[in-house]
């Protein structure tokens, strides 16, 4: 009778147990892109058509009261197009975005340039003029390009260093138009960095939000 008395109490307890919890399931670690090498093309092999009409743009990039570079910038639409008028033309138009960096007199050595935010529309074209910077840097000098989340980096790498006075044409391209000239490029030299203005595609259209 004991025995039969104690089922009904052990039925009790392994029904009053709940049931175990699920393991919790680890949340994925988010960690930026690595920065990805980028085959540079020599801009003297561009064909290039009209440029943009007001893409014409020359900046100064400050530090600390310094012109660390001046910087002359343009947007040139592919060859023959004769009239480069963004509003005129097809989405998917590829734009190339020109700029003649020369460092400033007071500059010792310059390290890079580079976009200061993601280059948007980017159609994976991007150089620079082989024949400045033979001449700027000597044969053992090289730019090494990346993408860095999303922005461009062209990164000067030995020969006898990218002094005052010497140019060195960078170009990019992207399917999108540009804006008015706005604070979107950076030089990096003497370990100081100087952000400056030159023309960037304007942003691309977004969902609305919805709440």
């Amino acid at each position: 009778m004991k025995q039969a008395a104690a089922l009904p109490l052990l039925l009790l307890a392994a029904c009053s147990r709940s049931p175990e919890a699920p393991s919790p399931t680890p949340s994925p670690v988010v960690t930026p892109d690595k920065p990805h090498t980028l085959v540079p093309a020599d801009f003297a092999t561009l064909k290039l058509g009209a440029k943009v009409a007001g893409s014409d743009a020359t900046g100064k990039f400050v530090s600390d009261g310094q012109v660390v570079a001046e910087v002359e910038s343009y947007v040139a639409c592919p060859e023959g197009v004769t009239a480069c008028d963004p509003e005129a033309l097809p989405a998917g138009t590829v734009y190339t975005y020109v700029h003649r960096v020369v460092p400033g007199k007071t500059v010792a050595s310059a390290t890079l340039f580079r976009t200061a935010r993601p280059a948007g529309g980017f159609a994976n074209g991007v150089g620079i003029d082989n024949s400045q910077a033979a001449a700027a840097l000597g044969p053992d000098g090289q730019v090494d390009v990346a993408a860095d989340n999303g922005a461009l980096v062209w990164r000067v790498i030995g020969g006898d260093g990218w002094k005052a006075g010497e140019p060195i044409t960078f170009f990019w391209q992207s399917t999108l138009p540009p804006a008015l000239s706005t604070e979107a490029y950076l030089v990096e030299t003497d370990g100081s960095v100087a952000m400056g203005s030159g023309p960037f595609p304007t942003k691309e259209k977004t969902a609305e939000p919805r709440y």
